[in-house]
């Protein structure tokens, strides 16, 4: 019965529900596809629709699609523009930091920990282990490990701060 009822309510609005989708998109040929997505939603909800609360159903579902591009859209343009900022040509190449200095700094500041966390901590993140593997490799209990860790990556931070 829901089925038949957007199925109809698609065929008599969809040119209206378009051109409402299309006014807040600056004529986007995106359209379309929100349009398509608001009926694809509304067929396969298990919610009880009736033709009195339809229309509303539309248009709250086209509003949510439309918010949901314009916050990724924000986020998409943000990421942009902070990634032209980092890799314009004006960035002077003593203000960005090769793979080497920031491994050189990362091997000073392993240098002041005790040798058991030390070793914790390069497996953790040169071999990318978890605490449960780092504990079957070296034979050790988890939440020892897990401490050790813990008190490496204090320590680390700590000392990396001094360059941030």
């Amino acid at each position: 019965m829901s089925k038949q009822l957007i199925s109809n309510y698609y065929i008599a609005h969809h040119d209206e529900l378009l051109a409402y989708v299309s006014a807040r998109l600056g004529g986007s040929s995106l359209a379309e596809d929100i349009v398509q997505d608001v009926f694809l939603r509304l067929l396969t909800t298990d919610k009880m629709i009736s033709e009195a609360t339809l229309p509303a159903l539309v248009y709250t579902t086209a509003r949510n699609l439309l918010y949901d591009y314009f916050r990724r859209r924000t986020v998409i343009e943000s990421y942009e523009h902070y990634i032209k900022g980092v890799c314009s040509e004006e960035t002077s190449m003593e203000s960005v930091l090769s793979a080497q200095e920031i491994t050189a700094r990362l091997e000073c500041g392993l240098a002041r920990l005790s040798e058991k966390c030390r070793e914790v901590y390069r497996l953790h993140i040169y071999g990318g282990m978890k605490v449960s593997e780092i504990s079957q490799e070296l034979g050790e209990g988890y939440k020892s490990v897990e401490h050790r860790l813990g008190t490496a990556r204090k320590a680390m931070r700590q000392y990396l701060r001094k360059y941030a």
